[in-house]
């Protein structure tokens, strides 16, 4: 099958549901996707699209444990999980292709028919505070989090998709079911569907169980936080074997044209073993074992990272190399033979990306549900060969020659050689 054949229907009450057939295929991948996720949440709220996600797992009317809802699906040797992200909350099964109605069974039980007991809500809890204090205890991990602090400052954006411990541990049943009746609506559900499938016949068994309100969202997010005027910095004096760096700038939304500019830009930099952060930091400076760059893009806002964990001793040589990289990006024209390398990289981990059943399904629903539209592989391919060197230039200067912010974790009394480094 060509990844570019897929179809968007509408359901009844505003939700759509986006096929892929993959014929191919043994296997049926569904996604249940909703518009929902932590950037909606007051900081009194903060963490309940998460939790409301681990709650979904607990138990429905029909299957009213855990265990039930799991041996559902693992009887026919599926999967299934979810995830919370800041503008989406995310319900997926992948299952044998001729179970694929006891898949989309399962998972529309789970999203219209939990029970949201107390005793399941407490027990969730202690959970969920034990998640948080992990993965504070991970600093590798946690710097992402202060990272993401003081990018936006006082922001939902910027408080972990878990929430606080306060915020968690003041989430009542009430709080919970009335954030459902909010965010859980169908003109905010996109389905998603590949695999093994007959698209009409899956189409006909999605639309006999969308039971949830029509009406549109209850509320929206706050808006993306002004632009940062001047470097920040966020610093945690810990006993840690190794620093962890994360430094980076405000970019641009997955709606932004300059997109493919800016994920070329992370390739180049930081993406795999060939790539100049990879090279002069790791292999030519020996600094750091893991270094890398990333992008986080939002409806209407994002960023750029980089990370490493180095040796406390070379953290600020670190952080100084990482900027002149980002320097000479902006500054020189990337030769055209390493811009190319860079494309090739980009559309094939695209292509390779995409042959599995799940991950078809999840990249169309995103697009469908975030964007309101569905690029084809082809037309996302066409935009990839179309950034030039004068395209990479420009975004560079656009995103990266703007206030540094940084995080770092490790063993040091004071942050004044990391403000010094960054000017702030």
């Amino acid at each position: 099958m060509s990844v570019g054949q897929f179809a968007v229907r509408p359901l009844e009450g505003g939700a759509r549901l986006v096929t892929a057939p993959m014929r191919d295929r043994e296997s049926a991948s569904l996604v249940l996707m909703f518009g929902v996720g932590s950037r909606y949440e007051d900081d009194r709220r903060g963490g309940a699209s998460h939790f409301i996600e681990h709650l979904f797992f607990k138990g429905t009317q029909r299957r009213p444990s855990a265990k039930e809802i799991a041996e559902a699906i693992e009887g026919v040797g599926g999967v299934l999980n979810a995830s919370t992200d800041k503008e989406l909350t995310s319900y997926w099964t992948r299952v044998p292709a001729d179970h694929l109605e006891l898949g989309i069974d399962v998972l529309f039980d789970i999203v219209t028919e939990s029970k949201l007991t107390p005793g399941d809500i407490d027990n969730e809890r202690k959970v969920i505070l034990e998640e948080l204090k992990m993965y504070q205890d991970l600093p590798q991990d946690y710097v992402h989090s202060l990272f993401e602090e003081v990018m936006w400052p006082k922001h939902p954006l910027g408080r972990d998709i878990g929430g606080t411990i306060e915020s968690v541990s003041g989430l009542m049943r009430d709080d919970l079911v009335d954030y459902i009746g909010n965010h859980y609506r169908l003109p905010d559900l996109v389905v998603s569907l590949s695999g093994g499938i007959d698209a009409d016949r899956a189409g006909e068994m999605v639309g006999a169980r969308t039971r949830l309100l029509a009406a549109q969202n209850g509320s929206g997010y706050t808006p993306a936080p002004s632009p940062l005027l001047k470097p920040g910095i966020a610093f945690l004096n810990k006993k840690t074997e190794q620093a962890h760096i994360c430094l980076g700038t405000r970019a641009i939304s997955y709606l932004d044209d300059d997109r493919y500019a800016l994920d070329l830009i992370n390739t180049i930099l930081g993406e795999g073993m060939s790539s100049r952060l990879f090279l002069e930091i790791r292999e030519k400076r020996g600094l750091a074992y893991d270094v890398h760059s990333y992008t986080s893009k939002h409806h209407d806002c994002g960023y750029f990272a980089i990370y490493a964990g180095v040796d406390p001793a070379k953290a600020l040589e670190t952080v100084q190399a990482m900027i002149e990289e980002l320097r000479k990006i902006i500054d020189e024209d990337v030769p055209e033979l390493e811009l190319n390398k860079a494309r090739e990289f980009t559309k094939g981990r695209l292509r390779l990306g995409l042959e599995s059943t799940n991950a078809m399904a999840s990249w169309l629903g995103q697009q469908e549900l975030l964007a309101g539209r569905i690029r084809p592989v082809a037309e996302v391919v066409a935009a990839v060969d179309a950034v030039d060197q004068a395209t990479i230039r420009r975004v560079a200067k656009r995103v990266l020659d703007q206030p540094v912010q940084m995080a770092v974790i490790g063993p040091f009394p004071t942050d004044a050689e990391f403000r010094a480094a960054i000017g702030a």
